[in-house]
């Protein structure tokens, strides 16, 4: 298996793990699932999805590249910087479709596809150079943003990417009010 299989390999499973992510702090309400999935529908809230699918894919690249014994290096930085630079890709084509026509089902998957997409031909590249040894600190900086992404649903800045559009509220706090 080459790098190319291995990160179509990682855009499917991202991908489709978009979906189980998406529904996971409803299913299973609790501190760690309110850090790592959804707590309501806003804009910056999804962003979870997008960062943990491409994180997880990455791990399971990373479970492939080891029981296969393949010689490819950078696995986890890779995945780590692709899932962070989703986010800002992510919003850069969506901001303009979510402000001309709203929110919309197809569209919003389709955004969310391109960006996973983008992301994995980021992380191809990584991978393909030579081995930076940054597993590490690359574990450091996953804690670091789900850190943020803890603080920023517990204590959302009332600003439109935070709000709930259906429940017009913010984060975690007032979900219940």
């Amino acid at each position: 298996m080459n790098i190319k299989k291995l990160k179509i390999i990682g855009i499917i499973i991202a991908f489709l793990l978009t979906f189980p992510l998406h529904f996971l702090y409803d299913k299973l309400p609790c501190f760690l699932t309110s850090i790592i999935a959804p707590v309501n529908e806003s804009i910056w809230e999804h962003m979870k999805i997008l960062f943990g699918a491409i994180l997880i894919s990455g791990i399971i690249e990373k479970i492939i590249v080891k029981t296969k014994k393949l010689n490819i290096n950078n696995v986890f930085i890779s995945n780590f910087l692709s899932a962070l630079i989703s986010i800002p890709i992510f919003l850069i084509m969506f901001m303009p479709v979510y402000n001309i026509i709203g929110k919309n089902f197809v569209i919003t998957i389709i955004i969310m596809l391109l960006a996973i997409i983008i992301a994995k031909i980021m992380s191809y590249v990584i991978m393909k150079k030579k081995n930076l040894n940054l597993q590490k600190i690359t574990i450091i900086f996953v804690i670091a943003i789900y850190i943020i992404f803890g603080l920023l649903t517990y204590f959302p800045p009332k600003n439109n990417l935070f709000l709930d559009p259906i429940k017009n509220i913010y984060g975690i706090q007032n979900k219940n009010n």
